[in-house]
């Protein structure tokens, strides 16, 4: 098993706003004020135009009577509306992570296996619950903003940008510069917000008697200026502080054996983060991706060192560890590896699929339960090859096909082949106004 290189991508927070538009019709005035029919067509003019007039005057009135508002009151005004959307999305996420508590309880449960032994199987029990259960509980956890959308030009390019991020690093290590130190840095930064983001929803389920919503610690002046608000968020506070003890740790002068788990931690919250960030946004888009990274892991697996060396030399929380089983022969790397990619490019489709489930309805298979299936059939394919060929393996060439092929298999059982073929995330909203 080897890691697939993940390129972190921070969605853009995209907030939009409506208006509400009424339209008064002007009435067709065909009786008097004492109930008689008006016979001629002039009178029936003048009380119309009457009206009119009445109307246009009363609403002229109105609009000058209303208060224009300042620039000052508006940001105040959009910054309050701001802050309700984000406590209703914190709302939404504190709901979902209650209804898979479960999940959640045994993600942290299984970290208490290493305490049980380094032996092999423990490790691929380890990885097999890490991977899918993270699968699952991402493809389904709620998000605050809309997330950014994969268009087909960037999956079509995605397994150059990637090729070209590792080969660079492989050429960096081979010419004796150790990119580690720089780029562990800015991951294990970029793992504490994501620590701090992902922790909001599980803080608040812990201690649901308390009213996160309102406890806000209040900012000195000076501060407050600087950074153009005058509170901040306690659970924010919380699990940023958490994140910054995870980023200290790690970097502590501890042998890795004796903190992977913290590694572990880190790279479980950047892949969360990820996978809630980023959308396919169409079918074909997720196929054309999953298809360029299926040759991408093959080639640079199979056909050179390329990934072995920087799985293996450069040393950040961008994968999953598991202690090696104590052996006669020393080990070049004493670790296990289940690459982080490995999790979050099989992962957006999974969550993807949870989309064409609301919008399409079907009626006779899930879509997002067979492809968490599927997850789970391809990683334990990779898993026994693993043990059958005794090297490393590139596990999307098992996971890949898996989640493709299951997808249109349960599609032509659902009878909706070409609905799901031709799906993209817009639909979802020509179902909502129809």
């Amino acid at each position: 098993m080897k890691p697939t290189l993940l390129l972190c991508c921070t969605a853009a927070a995209l907030t939009a706003s409506s208006s509400a538009f009424q339209t008064t019709r002007l009435p067709n005035v065909a009786h008097s004020s004492s109930g008689r029919s008006i016979g001629s067509t002039s009178g029936r003019i003048i009380t119309s135009t009457s009206t009119a007039r009445s109307l246009f005057f009363n609403n002229n009135q109105a609009t000058q009577k209303q208060p224009i508002e300042t620039e000052e009151e508006k940001q105040k005004r959009l910054k309050l509306e701001r802050l309700a959307e984000i406590e209703a999305g914190e709302i939404r996420r504190q709901q979902r992570v209650s209804e898979d508590k479960l999940g959640y309880l045994f993600l942290f449960a299984l970290q208490f296996l290493p305490l049980v032994g380094s032996d092999r199987y423990l490790s691929i029990a380890y990885f097999f619950g890490l991977a899918v259960t993270t699968v699952y509980l991402g493809g389904r956890q709620e998000v605050i903003d809309a997330p950014e959308k994969v268009t087909k030009q960037n999956a079509l390019y995605a397994p150059v940008g990637a090729s070209l991020a590792i080969g660079g690093l492989y050429f960096l290590l081979k010419n004796g510069l150790d990119p580690t130190s720089l780029y562990a840095v800015g991951v294990t930064i970029f793992g504490a917000l994501c620590i701090s983001d992902i922790g909001v929803p599980l803080l608040r389920n812990l201690f649901p008697s308390v009213d996160f919503g309102t406890a806000e610690i209040e900012l000195p002046e000076g501060i407050a200026k600087k950074l153009d608000v005058d509170r901040l968020p306690i659970d924010g506070l919380i699990t940023l502080g958490l994140g910054l003890l995870c980023t200290v740790v790690y970097w502590t002068p501890i042998a890795l054996e004796n903190k992977f788990l913290i590694s572990n931690a880190i790279a479980w919250a950047l892949g969360m983060v990820s996978l809630g960030a980023i959308s396919l946004g169409s079918f074909q888009t997720g196929a054309i991706l999953l298809a360029g990274l299926f040759c991408y892991d093959i080639f640079w697996v199979f056909g050179t060192d390329v990934m072995m060396t920087v799985a293996t030399k450069v040393e950040a929380p961008v994968k999953f560890l598991y202690t090696a089983p104590p052996s006669d022969t020393p080990k070049d790397y004493p670790f296990s590896v289940l690459g982080l990619g490995d999790v979050v490019i099989p992962g957006l489709f999974v969550r993807f699929m949870a989309k064409v489930d609301e919008v399409l309805q079907p009626k006779n298979l899930s879509y997002f339960t067979t492809a968490t299936f599927a997850y789970g059939a391809g990683l334990a394919a990779c898993f026994g090859a693993n043990e059958i060929f005794q090297n490393g393996q590139p596990a999307l060439l098992y996971l890949d096909p898996s989640l493709v092929g299951s997808a249109l298999a349960c599609a032509a059982v659902n009878n909706q082949l070409s609905e799901v073929w031709e799906f993209e995330e817009s639909s979802e909203e020509k179902v909502e106004e129809a």
